[in-house]
């Protein structure tokens, strides 16, 4: 019998487009090999331009499905996108608190690429109350990071070395920083480890604008972790994943690139045309 692959459970909302969201997290799981599960937070109106709307789902649907599919299959990550609310932060914090053995990746979806705000400050004070403490690694952009640690005291922006520091000292395992949104020569991603370790990992800075490549990133990282690759391992290899997803993107609609997921695929039907 063809054995079962790994098992990755996404928490996260919709996209029509196919770029971001829950469409993208099973794009790059099942790209890696594994067997993607979800749990719908929200259905978002948007196109490849920015969101447009969203409607949350009621918590007591999403702790339904995840408890359907919990009792059901057996997970071996758990990946965190977008959430909506308070109460949706609150019950997931709740049904991950039952499996603390399964590794989780946060992928802190504050804003959209065009910049629309998809988190109130309730909803960020809940994910760094509730859930960063349950969590194995958070992947924040340099925009998101100094938003969830930013205090009234701070006189100016802290720099990013600071809000991985505070973000470990909420209680995450693991933290990477994504430098896309810098203004550096090269794309610098750099994760920090619980003993306060850093590791930069350098990249060519693409050309383009892309929709979904930290949902890209995130998921890669969480499907490699379902194989049971280590941490450093994990990152290095999802970053590298997720250079070629963008490096081999399209522009279908009149907005952001779209990161191809399956580019390998096509790569390879394209050799067997050509033999």
């Amino acid at each position: 019998m063809t054995s079962t692959p790994p098992i990755v459970l996404t928490f996260a909302a919709t996209d029509p487009t196919g770029g971001a969201g829950l469409q993208a997290d099973i794009l790059t799981q099942t790209s890696l090999g594994c067997h993607a599960l979800t749990v719908v937070t929200a259905i978002t109106v948007q196109d490849t331009r920015g969101v447009e709307d969203f409607m949350v789902i009621d918590p007591e649907w999403i702790e339904d499905q995840a408890r359907a599919i919990l009792e059901d299959m057996p997970v071996a990550a758990f990946k965190i996108g977008m959430m909506g609310s308070p109460e949706t932060v609150a019950v997931i914090a709740a049904i991950i608190a039952d499996y603390p053995e399964i590794p989780l990746v946060l992928d802190p979806v504050l804003a959209s690429g065009r910049g629309d705000d998809l988190a109130t400050e309730e909803t960020l004070d809940a994910l760094c109350d509730l859930l960063l403490p349950q969590t194995t690694i958070i992947t924040p952009n340099s925009v998101e990071a100094r938003r969830l640690v930013e205090d009234d005291e701070d006189v100016s922006p802290p720099d990013l070395d600071t809000c991985a520091l505070r973000l470990l000292d909420m209680g995450c395992e693991f933290v990477l920083i994504t430098g896309s949104h810098e203004h550096t020569p090269q794309v610098i991603n750099t994760l920090y480890d619980e003993g306060r370790n850093a590791m930069s990992l350098p990249w060519d800075r693409l050309p383009h604008s892309y929709h979904g490549s930290g949902c890209t990133l995130a998921s890669a990282i969480a499907a490699l972790l379902a194989h049971g690759v280590d941490m450093a391992t994990a990152v290095k290899d999802a970053q590298e994943y997720t250079y070629e997803a963008l490096r081999n993107s399209f522009r279908p609609g009149m907005g952001q690139h779209i990161p191809d997921r399956l580019f390998w695929a096509r790569e390879a039907a394209n050799a067997r045309r050509n033999t």
